[in-house]
């Protein structure tokens, strides 16, 4: 079959007969759990964050059947509490963690590199380069994870991820579930627990290393490739491996598949049989670190970028200019992202920006509201950090400094880690004002339920999490709900509630343009002659309205969806509601 990377992940982990997965939605590790639920016999679900996620597949674990938390790289920092911990625990049942590194920021808001956190936890780590490594390593990962007593990471990048290659399927083949047995000295982390635990961890990787050396996981292709006379050998990993294959075909290559810990024997092996030794990996100087700390002499990130995606053109240029296979790079229209046409958020962030409002952001489509022409957003950190910094800024400066700020979250970023902050507010005594965007559904990562929509991954319907009787029920005496196209409305709750010395939260609510089995009967038809050419419309940047030659307003209706947002900022009546 022609799988994406993630795909392959998830078929990987269904051969090896996982039974229990939970994740957090998040580009580019997202669908994996869709993708793993289309499967049978297993049980796949939407945590509410990463350490949720974790903690379920270490109860899974512990239980006896084999179990995988699924995220992608910030969301591993979230886990990171349980992680450190397991590494010491081990597992019954085999554990997996897939984590989705960013390489090029094409989703997130940093490009950390996981096999950092992984090695700082003491934990293997497995790194396909294709779709069908990528379901082979999840086999070997389950294996490994069993035989050493330990989680293991799988980490793979959003090139991986979102690439397709062929795969070879296999049959399911699901493992006895192990025996549970009571033992507090390996599952109780407290103190004179986990110092015994501390020696096997420390142990284990030791016994790690050696496997390493002789993994089939560790491959050795030996080249006559030579520049300036010099035999020119690699050592790789992932995805920039198919780049070496690609640029330099004849080169030798050490291939990584596993990535901590590394082989060092191996490695000296293949450095000695080289003139000049590059290593090419994405992100941080993990094993080139290593490599010359072993006394290797190599080129690394006084070559490479320490930024960004990797590429073949970037080998090119960077290992191959003198030979002059230099390809030329390719140029495409600049195409920022932008709001889609009706999106909710557009119409609050119309408002806020009208009040001049300075909003502290969070993670989710709504972070686009910090460019023009809306410039709302004034800060996003990571998920929950609007209500909390705007806590913070209430605490340094004051209560009156903040009557012209709010924090805005989306429903999913509230479940996520929103509501232990908003938790803070209430104890600590704010009086801001928090503004939750309910799209009615995880918006950025592809429209993936999550508890306040009432339904889960495996198409239950369950009861949804109540946003106004949860924020009552930790102590939030305002609570308003608004519709979020009801511009009038959105205006005066703001303002109210912005100039009340007490907390408030406001819930915008209304479904994202894009979900699924949303209607929309009318469109906006503009009426060129009654025009006045003020642009008032064109304010909240609609992606659907722009101007004709003679400055009057064109709509496109294949763009449209009728949410009425121009209409209602035009004071000329020169735009008017149709139905389809």
């Amino acid at each position: 079959m022609m799988l994406l990377g993630n795909a392959a992940l998830a078929r990987g982990a269904w051969e090896a007969g996982v039974k229990v997965s939970s994740a957090y939605p998040g580009t580019p590790s997202t669908e994996v759990s869709e993708e793993l639920v289309k499967l049978p016999d297993v049980y796949v679900e939407w945590a509410p964050n990463e350490k949720v996620a974790t903690e379920v597949a270490i109860g899974a674990s512990i239980s006896g059947v084999r179990s995988m938390a699924v995220m992608k790289h910030v969301g591993f920092n979230v886990a990171a509490d349980p992680t450190y911990t397991a590494s010491y625990t081990g597992v019954n049942g085999g554990m997996v963690m897939i984590v989705a590194d960013d390489p090029g920021l094409y989703s997130s808001q940093n490009e950390q590199d996981t096999r950092r956190i992984a090695r700082a936890a003491i934990l293997p780590v497995l790194e396909p380069s294709d779709s069908q490594e990528a379901k082979d390593y999840m086999k070997a990962a389950f294996e490994i994870s069993e035989r050493f007593d330990t989680p293991v990471v799988v980490r793979t990048t959003t090139r991986l991820a979102h690439s397709q290659t062929m795969v070879e399927c296999e049959d399911r083949v699901v493992p006895e579930d192990k025996p549970y047995e009571r033992n507090i000295a390996k599952f109780v982390m407290m103190p004179a627990m986990a110092k015994n635990r501390h020696l096997v961890v420390e142990q284990r990787m030791k016994d790690l290393a050696e496997f390493a050396e002789t993994s089939p996981l560790n491959t050795v292709q030996y080249g006559p490739m030579e520049l300036d006379g010099k035999k020119v050998g690699f050592i790789t990993e992932g995805i920039p491996y198919q780049y070496v294959k690609e640029v330099c075909p004849d080169a030798s290559i050490l291939k990584l598949g596993m990535v901590n810990p590394l082989p060092e024997k191996l490695i000296r092996e293949f450095a000695s049989k080289v003139d000049t030794l590059y290593i090419f990996e994405e992100l941080e100087p993990v094993v080139e670190e290593q490599v010359r700390a072993m006394g290797i002499r190599c080129f690394g990130k006084d070559v490479f970028t320490i930024q960004g995606e990797y590429s073949a053109n970037m080998l090119r240029e960077r290992v191959l200019h003198e030979t002059g296979a230099v390809m030329p790079a390719g140029s495409a229209p600049a195409r920022p992202p932008i709001l889609c046409p009706g999106c909710p958020h557009r119409a609050v962030f119309s408002v806020m920006a009208k009040l001049k409002l300075h909003a502290a952001g969070d993670i989710g489509c709504y972070t686009l509201g910090a460019q023009a022409p809306l410039s709302v957003i004034d800060t996003t950190i990571c998920m929950g950090a609007s209500i909390s910094s705007l806590h913070g800024m209430e605490k340094a400066k004051g209560h009156d400094y903040i009557k012209n700020w709010v924090a805005v979250i989306g429903d999913s970023t509230f479940m996520h880690t929103g509501i232990n902050s908003l938790v803070n507010m209430v104890y600590n005594q704010s009086h801001g004002t928090v503004v939750i965007l309910d799209n009615r559904t995880t918006g950025m990562t592809g429209h993936q339920d999550h508890a306040g929509t009432g339904r889960t991954l495996m198409g239950e319907e369950v009861p949804a999490v109540d946003f106004t009787s949860l924020c009552r029920g930790i102590g939030v005496k305002n609570v308003i709900t608004v519709d979020s196209f009801d511009i009038a409305q959105v205006e005066r709750v703001l303002r109210e509630e912005t100039a009340r010395d007490e907390l408030s939260v406001i819930i915008m609510r209304y479904p994202c343009a894009l979900l699924k089995g949303q209607k929309f009967p009318y469109k906006c038809v503009a009426l060129p002659e009654k025009c006045k050419h003020c642009g008032a419309c064109l304010r909240p940047g609609c992606p659907a309205l722009t101007k004709n030659e003679d400055g009057s307003i064109f709509i496109d209706e294949t763009m449209c969806n009728g949410c009425g947002l121009c209409m209602s900022l035009c004071k000329f009546d020169a735009i008017r509601k149709e139905e389809r």
